[in-house]
């Protein structure tokens, strides 16, 4: 049964002031008025609400109930307003990120630290995935926000940010490539052993496009699905890697990593990407976190602009 909420208001305050006048004097309306709204809810109701005395009008049984059923609504309306008013104030709500693992630190070590003491009411979710599955998450609107490297074009993402950020190599302070800063070769990569993500991973894609072009091969030492293998790996002078400046900033500021620079265009023209999906309606929370990670984040961070404008 749908019940006017006028007429709910008119009811509620006539009983709540005991009598139709006091209530028609609060609403600056004819007392008239306010007895024909209640007339009308007792022939909806086909129930009797209000017992008229010399003294004014008091609720019948089923006015009670329905005074129950009007000040529980009142609550509602309340609460639901508060809620709408510390949602939109940025004070509540939930924000979920799907992001390449390169970006964990840069995202965690400061960021989002910022952000979440600046918005204690607001829930984080960050869940990590290769692009394949942070594009699936943000279509699929799993995830608000994701955070992907590499080139990638897609007909219901749109890319709120694309910076350069160039593969280079990473390897020990005591590698025999450590001392010199001159840019590398693709051939002068073939001749020591790698570590690499899995055949499949984007990195590794762009990695084996850029060595077949070159006429040839990278010697794979290490294969993983893990950063801090490829990290650790090349700290313990095992292996090199190839990784974007921004998944290694920590080590590259202690010093337990360097990076040197590979001639290549395939490597030079990678770019780290921040996408949602096209037409979805962010939360305020949500744009405001955009807005942060943009102006925060080492991978957005960029005097070079971007290959594609999207």
């Amino acid at each position: 049964m749908e019940i006017p909420h006028q007429r709910l208001i008119y009811f509620q305050l006539t009983v709540e002031t005991g009598s139709i006048r006091a209530a028609a004097s609060r609403l600056d309306i004819a007392a008239s008025a306010v007895s024909r709204q209640i007339g009308l809810l007792e022939t909806a109701l086909d129930a009797t609400l209000l017992e008229r005395r010399r003294d004014g009008v008091r609720a019948t049984p089923v006015g009670e109930m329905l005074l129950d059923y009007c000040q529980r609504r009142t609550l509602l309306d309340r609460e639901f307003s508060d809620a709408l008013d510390a949602y939109q104030r940025l004070e509540t709500g939930q924000i979920t990120l799907c992001i390449g693992e390169g970006f964990v630190g840069d995202v965690i070590d400061h960021p989002l630290r910022e952000f979440t003491e600046a918005h204690r009411g607001v829930r984080l979710e960050v869940d990590t995935g290769s692009t394949k599955e942070i594009i699936e998450s943000v279509v699929n609107d799993e995830a608000h926000i994701g955070l992907m490297y590499h080139e990638q074009v897609h007909p219901h993402l749109r890319f709120w940010c694309s910076t350069r950020q160039p593969l280079v190599l990473l390897m020990s302070p005591c590698h025999a490539l450590a001392s010199d800063r001159a840019p590398l070769t693709i051939e002068q990569l073939a001749a020591y052993p790698m570590a690499l993500w899995h055949p499949g991973h984007g990195v590794r894609a762009l990695v084996d496009a850029a060595f077949r072009e070159a006429g040839h091969r990278p010697v794979v030492g290490i294969q993983t699905g893990s950063l801090e293998v490829l990290k650790h790996s090349a700290r313990a002078s095992l292996s090199v890697t190839l990784l974007p400046r921004f998944a290694a900033a920590r080590e590259l500021e202690e010093g337990t990593l360097v990076a040197r620079d590979v001639v290549g265009r395939r490597f030079s023209e990678a770019n780290a990407h921040m996408v949602t999906r096209i037409g979805r309606r962010m939360p305020r929370a949500g744009l405001q976190l955009l807005r942060h990670l943009q102006h925060w984040m080492s991978a957005f961070r960029c005097d070079v602009p971007p290959t594609n404008k999207r």
